[in-house]
């Protein structure tokens, strides 16, 4: 019991050591170059502590749940011997992870207001939520063929700076050919899929599958998911800008 209860507290100490240097910054600002005490101190004080506790249990969760069962069915696909189970089973993660990333679903919405009030759709709800609904699915669709093409990288030992320079190189090109109003969304797509939901189980799938591939460095082999979840987003998004 004394020793659970330790372990706690060595969590929460280790979250407030994370968030230690943004209160200090806020502290700084508020009240040397501001001059000013905190407006509602207790409601702050509340909310911070509320960070904290958020914070170590959502980190213990992904260390007890979202990292192992990653690797675990990576490492199971590979065993199982089938290209086609393991590539649907990384467009299948890829699509349902971003799908429910509540960062997509903010900046979609607000991207679909933002459509409305330049009129580039229509001034109606429906119209509104039919934009950012194809936004989120478009984003969604760009993550999952992002995992296909990561883990196929990770079979074939590709390096992986060769295809994001490629990659990177179309997001450039197709920047001048998009529509002026949809590149800053798509661009900021790029940021948002890599959030609290997607990034860990993505991660265990790319560092599981390279620990169980024969030849595949964990270290060198399994990172680099995430970067391909960033980049095609901004690729996808500006195509359905194109279309749409």
């Amino acid at each position: 019991m004394l020793a659970g209860f330790l372990s706690l507290l060595r969590m929460v100490a280790g979250s407030l050591r994370d968030l230690a240097p943004i209160l200090l910054v806020i502290g700084f600002f508020q009240i040397v170059v501001l001059q000013q005490p905190f407006p509602h101190l207790e409601r702050i004080a509340l909310g911070v502590l509320l960070v904290m506790i958020g914070l170590t249990l959502f980190i213990q969760g992904l260390e007890m749940g979202l990292f192992p069962i990653g690797e675990a069915m990576a490492q199971a696909f590979a065993r199982k011997g089938s290209l086609f189970w393991l590539l649907a089973f990384a467009f299948c993660l890829g699509f349902g992870t971003t799908a429910a990333e509540p960062a997509l679903i903010a900046v979609a919405d607000e991207a679909a207001e933002a459509m409305a009030e330049a009129g580039v759709v229509a001034q109606d709800e429906a119209a509104r939520q039919a934009y950012a609904l194809g936004l989120r699915a478009t984003v969604a669709l760009s993550v999952g063929a992002s995992l296909v093409l990561g883990v196929f990288r990770i079979l074939k030992g590709w390096p992986v700076h060769v295809l994001i320079i490629g990659g990177y190189v179309i997001v450039v090109l197709l920047t001048f050919f998009a529509p002026p109003e949809i590149v800053g969304v798509a661009y900021d797509s790029g940021g948002v899929t890599t959030s609290t939901v997607t990034v860990p189980l993505v991660t265990a799938l790319g560092v599981g599958l390279a620990s169980s591939i024969r030849g595949r460095n964990p270290l060198t082999d399994g990172f680099g998911l995430i970067a391909f979840a960033s980049m095609f987003p901004m690729i996808f998004v500006m195509l359905y800008g194109m279309v749409a």
